[in-house]
C-alpha cells in the first residue's frame, strides 16, 4: 500500500511515517518513485509503537531492530534478549521515578515556603513630599500647588498639582501624570516579564544582561546619598529591580515613562519588596518633564535616548540637558546598527542616532568625560518584543559611563 494509505491506517502522519522511515526503522520498497508497505513494514511500526509505550528512545528501538535484523535470533535468545533491555529500561524508569518523586517533594516545599510569605503590598509608594519643590508646570515652568491631596506616610496617594497659569496635573495612586499615550486599562501581569524573555533570543538577552550588569558594578551606589536620579524610560523595570535594594534610602529615583499600565506594574512589584526607596513615577513624554532646572544628579539612559530616536531626528539627551546639573553623572546604554538594509525600518533621517560615533560626539559635546564604556557582542535578532532591527542587520549596545 502507499504511504497515505498506510498513515491513514496507523492514524499517524505522514510526516511521522518519513522520520521513521529516515531512521531506517520501516524499510519500505520502492516502486519507481513511490514506496510500497507491505505486513514487514506493518510488523516493525506495530513493534516502534511497542517500544515507544515502554519508554524507550527511537534510537534505542534503532539498536534493537539492528540486533533483531541481524543477528537471526532463535526463540530461546529472542526471549533472553528482550528479557534483558526490558529489565534494564525497568531499572532505568524505576530511578527515573524516584528521582522524579524526590524532586516532587522539594518543589512542595518550595511551593509551600513561598506560598506562606506574603505576596501583598508592604506600603504604598506615592509622590513624597519633599519632592514636591523639585516639580514644576510643563507650560511655565511655575511652582505647583497641591490640591485635594490625599497623604500617607508624607507621601502624596492621590490628588492634583495646579499651576497658576491654570495648568493642573493628576496623581493617582501616587503616579504623577503630566501626560500618557492614548491606551485602554491593561492589568500587567508577572507572566509579561515570562512572556518577554520566553520570546526574545537568548543572545539578545545575554548582551541587555551583560550590559545591566557591568552599568551596575561600575557605579559606587552608597556615593549616591542624597542624590536626584532620572530614568528615561523605566519600561517593566528591568534596570531598576536590579538596582533597588541598593539605592539609599536618603535618594530620589525618578522614573519616567509614557506607559501608564507600565508603571501601574512597575509600581505594584515595589510595593510589595522588604526594602522602602524613595521612588517617584511619573507618567509623561521625554520632552514634556515636569521637573525643575538643574535638578538631577545621575541620569540613567538606558535606551531610553535609542527608543527617541527610532522616531525623531534630534538626540534626545540634547533636549533634557537642563534638567541635569552642572556636575553630574551620566550612565548609558545604546543601541547601535553595524549596518542597515536598504528597506530597514529605521528611516535613514534617524540613523545617525544609532551610530556610535554620532553618539559618542553628542554625550562629549554636553561636558560628560568617559570613564568607562563597554562594547557588546553583535546579536542579529530580537524577538516578537525587539522587532526594531530585520534579518541581515546587526546590532549591538554600547554602554556609556560619565562624569562632568
Amino acid at each position: 500500500m502507499k504511504i497515505g494509505k498506510f498513515s491513514e491506517i496507523n492514524k499517524l502522519s505522514i510526516d511521522t511515517i518519513r522520520h521513521y522511515m529516515s531512521l531506517d526503522l520501516i524499510l519500505p520498497s520502492k516502486n519507481g518513485t513511490q514506496y510500497e508497505f507491505d505486513e514487514a513494514c506493518q510488523k516493525d511500526l506495530e513493534d516502534i509503537l511497542i517500544f515507544k509505550s515502554m519508554g524507550f528512545e527511537l534510537k534505542e528501538i534503532k539498536s534493537i531492530f539492528y540486533y533483531k535484523r541481524l543477528a537471526s535470533l532463535t526463540p530461546y535468545e529472542e526471549n533472553e534478549y528482550y528479557k534483558e533491555i526490558f529489565k534494564n529500561k525497568y531499572e532505568e524508569i524505576d530511578s527515573e521515578i524516584e528521582l522524579l518523586l524526590k524532586n516532587r517533594a522539594v518543589l512542595e516545599e518550595k511551593i509551600s515556603e513561598i506560598s506562606n510569605k506574603s505576596t501583598v503590598a508592604k506600603r504604598k509608594i506615592g509622590i513624597d513630599i519633599k519632592v514636591l519643590s523639585n516639580i514644576c508646570c510643563v507650560k511655565c515652568r511655575g511652582d505647583l500647588s497641591l490640591v485635594d491631596g490625599i497623604i500617607e506616610n508624607n507621601q502624596v496617594i492621590n490628588g492634583k498639582l495646579k499651576c497658576d497659569c491654570g495648568e493642573e496635573y493628576l496623581i493617582d495612586d501616587g503616579i504623577l501624570i503630566v501626560d500618557t499615550i492614548q491606551q485602554e486599562f491593561e492589568e500587567i501581569k508577572q507572566t509579561r516579564i515570562i512572556d518577554y524573555i520566553n520570546n526574545t533570543n537568548s543572545n539578545y538577552l545575554d548582551n541587555m544582561y551583560k550590559g545591566h550588569e557591568i552599568l551596575y558594578k561600575n557605579i559606587n551606589l552608597e556615593e549616591y546619598e542624597n542624590k536626584t536620579m532620572l530614568e528615561l524610560g523605566s519600561g517593566l523595570g528591568f534596570f531598576l529591580r536590579r538596582m533597588y535594594e541598593h539605592i539609599p534610602s536618603t535618594s530620589t529615583y525618578i522614573a519616567v515613562d509614557h506607559d501608564i499600565n507600565r508603571h501601574r506594574f512597575l509600581k505594584s512589584a515595589l510595593e510589595k519588596a522588604e526594602e522602602k526607596k524613595n521612588i517617584v513615577f511619573i507618567c509623561s513624554d521625554f520632552l514634556n518633564l515636569p521637573i525643575k532646572d538643574n535638578k538631577i544628579d545621575i541620569l540613567f539612559d538606558i535606551s531610553g535616548s535609542s527608543n527617541y530616536g527610532f522616531e525623531n531626528e534630534k538626540f534626545l539627551l540634547n533636549s533634557l540637558d537642563s534638567y541635569a546639573k552642572e556636575k553630574s553623572e551620566l550612565i548609558g546604554s545604546y543601541i547601535i546598527f553595524k549596518n542597515f538594509n536598504k528597506g530597514s525600518d529605521v528611516k535613514e533621517c534617524y540613523r545617525k542616532n544609532f551610530n556610535k560615533s554620532f553618539i559618542k560626539d553628542s554625550i562629549n559635546s554636553l561636558g560628560y568625560k568617559e570613564r568607562n564604556e563597554f562594547v557588546s557582542d553583535l546579536v542579529d535578532e530580537g524577538g516578537i518584543y525587539e522587532p526594531y532591527f530585520q534579518k541581515g542587520e546587526k546590532v549591538y549596545f554600547y554602554i556609556f559611563h560619565g562624569k562632568r
